[in-house]
């Protein structure tokens, strides 16, 4: 049996144990048949030129790991941004640790979907936002077919979340092979902020394979600030689909940072339905080894007077492999737009690839937008330079390829955060600052 086969037989199981008279039984029925239809994607399809899962789809994986509750705080300290406070949701194997997480309904919701799908409270903004922005392609859908847990958090009007919200997912690798399906929903209302900090974290070596899907809704002048740690272990895929409606004035940005893993792909949409909105994407990719990265980005200009830009560095050694596919869509009713995107890569070994490809899909006649990537090595005059200043070489590499990524992180809005991937960075690129991750 294959593994779209397996998952067929599992969701019958799985619809036996969820609850068929909500509104989600049908959205997950209809989201079934979807995935049925399309099944996994291949490189025969446009997106998925550069990026081959039939490798990861080849392992015997468990769809519902059996939980045993032994995570203790200490195992999983350093994995947390611990230096400041914050709301923590924590799953172990797909499902809710309540002794490592720390939740709230005081003036917001940080709590979980599973009880958002299930309890009449939540019915109504269940119906208005949960799977709306996510589209109807094949892994999106197998998401939601299987949808049950994840993060649910829900920021009324005028709040100003006072501490970041921490989202950390961790495998315990109890099976061979493990499939999980996380799925998030973030509502923020008009005029709130949040600073959201999300990571997938496997705790040994065996195969991990995470299809995540995450709706963010920004409405009318809210504030998203998103964060994305990937740093993984070598038998751990992900598959992130993270998908944005923004409304009137709302600023949402997403920093994504992958240093670790066997394959990850981020798919990132923007959807802009107003006007003087600002997207914001940003990564910093370092690999080695034969690991695979591939970004996947959408910003859709729907209304005018609106910015998105879009900045990605990437960092390639060994045997990696890196992609990137940006596509900006300007519609004619978009005047006005200020579109900018720009991948900048560097193969530190002869044997690294990199397949970029820039789009512009452009509509309207009076916007300002520019698309670029370069492909390239060390400066070798910036090398002599610092050399000749008694710099050794590997110091001098490593410093020249901070400097590279430094502008993506400089963006970051949370100290703390900008120390924790600095220090990852450093460690990455080979210089020994005592510091595990």
């Amino acid at each position: 049996m294959d593994l779209k086969e397996k998952l067929l037989s599992s969701f019958l199981v799985f619809e036996n144990h969820v609850d068929i008279d909500t509104y989600v039984h049908d959205v997950r029925n209809d989201a079934i048949k979807i995935f049925e239809e399309k099944g996994f994607p291949t490189k025969k399809e446009e997106a998925w030129k550069y990026t081959s899962l039939n490798k990861i789809l080849k392992e015997d994986y468990c769809m519902f790991p059996q939980q045993e509750n032994t995570i203790e705080y200490r195992d999983i300290k350093k994995y947390f941004i611990h230096d400041i406070d914050t709301y923590k949701i924590v799953f172990i194997d797909g499902k809710y640790a309540s002794h490592l997480s720390q939740t709230t309904h005081d003036g917001i919701d940080v709590c979980l979907m599973s009880s958002a799908l299930s309890k009449p409270k939540y019915r109504i903004l269940i119906e208005n936002y949960f799977n709306k922005a996510a589209t109807k392609d094949s892994l999106s859908s197998l998401n939601t077919a299987f949808s049950s847990e994840g993060a649910y958090i829900h920021i009324p009007k005028n709040k100003l979340v006072e501490k970041p919200i921490q989202i950390l997912h961790f495998s315990t690798g109890n099976e061979s092979a493990t499939m999980l399906q996380p799925r998030n929903l973030i509502v923020v209302d008009e005029n709130s902020h949040v600073q959201i900090i999300e990571r997938h974290q496997s705790l040994n070596n065996n195969a991990i394979l995470t299809n995540s899907v995450t709706e963010i809704f920004a409405n009318k002048r809210a504030i998203v600030d998103y964060y994305k740690i990937q740093n993984d272990n070598l038998n751990a895929s992900l598959i992130d689909n993270t998908f944005i409606k923004q409304k009137r004035e709302s600023v949402a940005s997403v920093h994504t940072f992958a240093f670790g893993g066997k394959l990850i792909r981020n798919n990132l949409n923007f959807f802009q339905e107003g006007e003087r909105i600002d997207s914001i994407l940003k990564g910093v990719t370092i690999i080695g080894e034969k690991q695979h990265v591939d970004h996947n980005t959408l910003v859709h200009h729907i209304e005018p007077n609106c910015e998105s830009h879009q900045d990605y560095k990437g960092i390639f050694g060994e045997n990696s492999t890196g992609v990137f596919n940006g596509k900006i869509i300007v519609e004619k009713e978009a005047q006005k737009t200020n579109a900018f995107q720009a991948n900048n890569n560097i193969l530190i070994s002869d044997k690294a690839t990199i397949n970029t490809k820039p789009q512009l899909e452009i509509f309207a006649d009076d916007v300002k937008c520019s698309h670029g990537c370069t492909i390239g090595q060390l400066d070798e005059s910036a090398m002599f330079y610092m050399r000749s200043r008694g710099i050794p070489e590997k110091e001098a590499k490593a410093l020249l390829m901070y400097a590279f990524s430094n502008n993506v992180l400089s963006s970051v809005k949370i100290p703390e955060m900008k120390q924790r991937i600095t220090k990852i960075i450093a460690n990455k690129l080979g210089v020994n600052i005592g510091f595990d991750l």
